[in-house]
């Protein structure tokens, strides 16, 4: 069974040289409690979770410099929207904005209720570059949409869910971009359920994600210009959230690249 684990892993871990990497690695390692590895030359942590679940971090995926000139263009240049979504059963306005972007001919994403436009990649070009890059880190994947959101401060968030829809096949992979201010990203063991939709506790669902104890969670701190991938049955067996942090005042932008079947 995994454990607790909390990655808050500064991209020096992973550098050889640094002059905090040393620091940086013993503290990774007091506080990792699953199969993890990491690669020096790639600057990339590896997180096995089980049953065919993996999670891919890697803290300084593009340089800083770069990184802010893509924020700045994505913070401009993107029709953001802040749609109104349903959310167990009451409409309610989706706390980030949000944009969609997919290659011409693919199924009509729709999300608790909301059916964004779809943008081509021709009238963001940037986009396509940054595309590119993730395809070159990533061999033999092929990415074909991207939802895009943008955190204004700490009280925009996602709550807990899983990016299962049936659209994006049994295992799908997920590369998620991020740009701008430092967001905690959770990820939790989905509750068992018994045939009646209660969890094997006998809680009702809605209460049992609020319990932030539970012996299988896993925390990373998203930094600027990172990329996290969620591989195998992650989407199947794991949740997901960005919660809301009082001390996040500056705006950060996600980009998350999906292959739609």
């Amino acid at each position: 069974m995994a454990t607790v684990t909390k990655l808050n892993l500064k991209a020096e871990a992973v550098e050889s040289g640094d002059r905090h990497g040393r620091d940086s690695e013993n503290e990774a390692e007091q506080n990792v409690a699953v199969a993890a590895t990491s690669d020096s030359k790639t600057k990339r942590v590896v997180v096995e979770l089980g049953n065919g679940s993996q999670v891919i971090y890697m803290p300084k995926f593009l340089g800083y410099d770069q990184s802010w000139d893509y924020l700045e263009y994505l913070n401009k240049n993107i029709p953001w929207k802040r749609p109104t979504i349903r959310v167990f059963g009451r409409s309610c306005v989706q706390p980030r904005d949000s944009c969609y972007v997919a290659s011409e001919g693919l199924p009509q994403l729709v999300y608790s209720g909301y059916e964004p436009h779809a943008y081509s990649w021709d009238e963001f070009p940037p986009l396509k570059d940054i595309l590119d890059s993730v395809h070159k880190a990533l061999p033999g994947s092929h990415f074909n949409s991207l939802l895009l959101n943008r955190y204004k401060g700490g009280d925009d968030y996602v709550g807990w869910h899983a990016d299962d829809e049936k659209l994006y096949g049994p295992t799908p992979e997920i590369a998620s971009f991020s740009f701008g201010c430092e967001r905690e990203f959770l990820l939790k063991k989905r509750p068992d359920k018994t045939p009646q939709g209660k969890t094997s506790s006998g809680e009702p669902p809605k209460k049992r994600l609020k319990k932030v104890c539970s012996p299988d969670q896993h925390s990373f701190v998203l930094k600027h210009g990172s990329l996290l991938v969620m591989r195998g049955y992650t989407q199947r067996d794991w949740l997901h959230s960005v919660p809301k942090r009082v001390k996040a005042d500056s705006v950060r932008i996600n980009l998350t690249f999906r292959r739609v079947l």
